[in-house]
């Protein structure tokens, strides 16, 4: 993982050194692949939005990455980067000027030609605070962002349309991030007709330039996708169709799997029946593993008392026993001591956390309170929402679970009155780009401390933002150590207020059908796109 984001930041820091580069993408299609047939996928939960400046979770990330597409991407399987809707790019000698070469005749699903003007609405959309996009602060280097975020404008003024087919990006600082965000849904391609159309509704009508396009969404039963048979990618996607099945819980959708009746469950393989499949030959061989820069972690909102006191929330870090909670995910993930992934440039190894110690935590705060301690509903986190609680009921701690839907505890995160603690399993935090600054903006930066946005424990730090932007300034591979060690401190000082008590790092399983081919794109790792349906394809097909 760590040789992939060097080799991306290296290639974008030569082209500041070299002064102007041209990158083009190149279409490589599966020779094995073969066209047509469909696949069913199930979950327990509905799905929330299908509209790329809103939607933020595992679960609709790889649908909207399926309909809609954005000016850069990945190789699927790799953290390479790669054109996408744009053609070719440039860098300008200062690192601040980004122009993209859009494709020619690219079309919506509605059949217009998407042009650079699109791709400018959209980044105005999801900038505006009117939107309550939780990706808005992605783009803050762009000029204009500031006056933007705070109504003072309706349009990014670092955003220019060259022309239909180019458009150039103004930056306020060189940002070493900046092709990834590219590349992340929020900066997915929308039609301002369609958005117009539907307005809030569009996320239940979405209208892009992807691979599949939406045929049949009926709330809490399925979600049906076919194939765009104008994409412009040549031979994707290869499936006509795919069947999202909701409302299926985890054990009767790996049941209907072993059945032949269903093609993924999409929740992953239950803990409760890992080790049975893990045991049996036939069904090991169709397990699809996912290494991930992954946390999972609990929040606290540091708005709210008691969690407004630093030694309440250093007492929860050392309240919780890790090591028990991995034990219940049949060891499945390793206990984390900081935000960042054991793989992910910046980890301190040195860096040891806060211990479990019980008698430390009542020290720190003698005084015991009720809470409440949102989690998702599916199996295992209802579990690990109990060992949590039992773990804070022994330093005096009374924390009553609210066990909802995905969407409900997202919901509540992103509103500051909304969840005294979330434990964020379901919906933990899985890279949506392979750099240290990913685990930062959106999930403990200002930006993030937004209504709808993904900053649950509401921490914000304005030294700390500044010290993350200056990091994100250093675009020289030679001082790659530097930034990193930048990243490392930041991280500290984080785990030194404590809005978080990390809590493991997992790998995800999920499971195939014997009839899929394909399974090496069936998981893109290990970016935060779970399941790359555009290249998957059936050998059998119906």
């Amino acid at each position: 993982m760590r040789k992939y984001l060097i080799s991306t930041v290296a290639a974008s820091a030569l082209a500041l050194v070299l002064g102007m580069t041209s990158v083009r993408a190149e279409d490589a299609v599966d020779p094995n692949a073969k066209q047509g047939g469909a696949i069913t996928i199930t979950y327990k939960d509905d799905v929330a939005t299908l509209d790329p400046a809103i939607g933020y979770d595992w679960q609709n990330w790889s649908m909207i990455k399926s309909l809609f597409d954005g000016l850069m991407d990945y190789e699927p399987g790799t953290t390479n980067l790669r054109p996408d809707l744009a053609e070719s790019y440039e860098i300008a000698r200062d690192g601040k000027t980004f122009t993209f070469k859009l494709r020619q005749g690219v079309k919506f699903h509605n059949g217009r030609e998407m042009t650079a003007d699109d791709v400018k609405y959209s980044l105005d959309r999801v900038t505006n605070p009117k939107t309550q996009s939780p990706g808005a602060g992605f783009f803050g280097s762009i000029k204009g962002y500031d006056d933007v975020a705070a109504g003072k404008a309706e349009s990014l003024a670092g955003i220019t349309v060259v022309d239909p087919y180019t458009i150039k990006f103004e930056l306020t600082r060189p940002d070493a991030t900046f092709l990834h965000v590219m590349a992340i849904n929020f900066s997915h391609v929308v039609p301002k007709e369609e958005v117009e159309k539907y307005g809030a509704d569009f996320g239940k009508h979405p209208v892009g330039t992807g691979a599949f396009k939406l045929a049949e969404w009926t709330l809490g039963q399925r979600v049906v996708f076919e194939r765009n048979p104008d994409y412009w990618h040549k031979g994707l996607p290869h499936l006509d169709k795919i069947t999202f099945e909701i409302g299926q819980e985890p054990i009767v959708a790996l049941l209907r799997l072993q059945k032949g009746e269903i093609d993924v469950p999409g929740d992953g393989i239950p803990p409760a029946k890992f080790q049975e499949v893990m045991a049996d030959p036939e069904q090991k061989a169709r397990v699809v593993e996912g290494g991930q820069l992954h946390t999972g972690y609990i929040t606290m909102n540091t708005t709210m008392a008691p969690f407004d006191n630093v030694k309440v929330r250093q007492a929860v870090n050392m309240a919780i026993n890790k090591d028990r909670i991995v034990q219940l995910i049949n060891n499945r993930a390793v206990p984390a001591n900081q935000p960042l992934p054991p793989s992910m440039p910046g980890y301190d190894k040195e860096f040891k956390g806060y211990p479990y110690d019980v008698a430390k935590a009542k020290a720190l705060h003698p005084d015991g309170f009720d809470t409440q301690l949102f989690a998702m509903n599916t199996d295992p986190n209802p579990r690990i929402a109990q060992a949590i609680q039992q773990d804070l009921a022994a330093v005096g701690i009374k924390a009553s679970i609210q066990s909802l839907a995905q969407a409900n505890v997202i919901a509540a995160g992103g509103d500051k009155a909304g969840a005294p603690m979330i434990w964020s399993g379901g919906m933990a935090w899985i890279a949506d780009f392979p750099d240290p600054s990913n685990f930062y903006g959106p999930i403990l930066g200002c930006a993030g401390a937004v209504p709808g946005g993904w900053n649950w424990s509401w921490y914000c730090n304005k030294e700390l933002d500044a010290k993350a932007a200056e990091a994100d300034s250093i675009v020289d591979p030679a001082k790659a150590g530097e930034r990193a060690k930048m990243w490392s401190e930041i991280y500290g000082k984080i785990m030194e207020d404590a809005p978080w008590a990390p809590i493991f790092n997992e790998q995800r399983f999920t499971m195939k059908s014997a009839r899929m081919g394909g399974a090496d794109n069936l998981y893109v790792d290990p970016v935060h796109i779970p399941i790359n349906y555009d290249n998957v394809y059936v050998t059998d097909v119906q």
